[in-house]
């Protein structure tokens, strides 16, 4: 079944954002091998050369790296998936505050609300 993509950023980018957070969330491990682009293009249901965009992305970020005639791989390199992690949990939170504000909280209603929420939501 083909992914959904909005139209809000360019089809590459989402799927490399998507393979990222499987990444830093450990859905895909450290050091595993990637399916080829042809089976995720598939997968994806886009054209197999948005997939190697997507690929090369990655690459240039590091967290993926490729091997001659053997395929693409997660790096091993466990501090910077550290890293990236927290690099999108910021951006998470830098949107997540960001819309409180929109919403008209003050920046000292942002922790007691989100708190209130963390315990209601267990």
């Amino acid at each position: 079944m083909a992914w959904k993509f909005d139209e809000k950023s360019p089809i590459y980018a989402q799927i490399a954002k998507y393979i990222k957070l499987q990444i830093i969330s450990h859905a895909i491990k450290s050091g595993e091998q990637l399916p080829t682009v042809r089976d995720f293009a598939e997968e994806a249901g886009v054209n197999p050369n948005t997939m190697q965009r997507a690929f090369t992305e990655l690459e240039h970020e590091g967290i993926v790296y490729s091997q001659r005639t053997a395929g693409r791989y997660v790096t091993e390199d466990t501090d910077l998936i550290a890293q990236k992690r927290q690099e999108v949990a910021q951006a998470e939170l830098q949107t997540f505050v960001s819309n409180m504000l929109k919403i008209g909280l003050n920046r000292e209603d942002i922790l007691p609300a989100l708190e209130h929420y963390l315990k209601e939501a267990n």
